[in-house]
């Protein structure tokens, strides 16, 4: 009688990992939040849009410039807010993770229609040279604009982007560790050591605590000769 000859078990194929996608969507994230933020600030505090108005009745003209907050100051205040909120993404988990998530992409989206807006704007330029004037209203004429909105609509797509891989893939994130929260449960008391009698001051300690020096560590009472450990008078 022939021995039966067992079935070779097919080998498991490693399972591909998951997480590789994850980390590097972390780091793009990161990195396209961070620098689409810095750009924003920056071209923020450039000058945007010059032009040239008549300062007086010789008809003197006046170079007049206004930068990116003259035009107009939601880009920058939308990427405080996308930096702030890209932080958070690692805060939160579940449901909120996906609206901190979305409300990133909207401040990207908001920084792209604002710079998209300023980069042809002249109003701000000619309220700049009316206030000069002392007038309601001036004309400002040879008006050129410089390429810090284009810069500023730049950062705000990155922003965007940033946004869309926080949605897409911020399920698979990290989230803040918790190992420095409390649980709630007692901390572990220390035992107490008896007072060296040869120091008084340690022996005036214990009395104020309300412990009896001349106990033994840790609360217990020495016991009588004739006493049994666990028998009481």
């Amino acid at each position: 009688m022939s021995a039966a000859v067992p079935h070779p078990r097919p080998q498991a194929e490693p399972a591909p990992r998951a997480g590789g996608a994850g980390r590097r969507s972390v780091g793009a994230a990161l990195l396209f939040g961070a620098a689409g933020a810095a750009l924003v600030l920056l071209a923020g505090g450039r000058t945007w849009a010059e032009g040239t108005a008549a300062a007086d009745i010789a008809q003197s003209a006046v170079s007049k410039q206004v930068t990116g907050q003259d035009v107009n100051g939601l880009p920058g205040a939308l990427a405080v807010v996308g930096l702030a909120t890209l932080v958070a993404v690692f805060a939160v988990r579940g449901v909120w993770r996906t609206v901190v998530a979305a409300v990133l992409a909207l401040c990207g989206a908001g920084i792209v229609a604002g710079a998209a807006t300023g980069a042809f704007d002249t109003s701000a330029l000619e309220e700049k040279a009316a206030k000069a004037q002392g007038l309601t209203s001036a004309a400002v004429d040879h008006v050129s604009h410089t390429p810090w909105p284009w810069v500023a609509l730049t950062g705000g797509v990155l922003l965007f982007l940033a946004g869309l891989l926080a949605l897409r893939h911020g399920r698979h994130w990290p989230a803040m560790s918790g190992r420095y929260e409390r649980d709630g449960t007692p901390r572990p008391r220390r035992p107490r050591t008896a007072p060296d009698p040869e120091r008084p001051e340690e022996l005036w300690k214990a009395l104020d605590r309300g412990e009896d020096p001349t106990g033994e560590p840790g609360g217990a009472q020495p016991t009588a000769p004739g006493d049994s450990p666990g028998k009481r008078p």
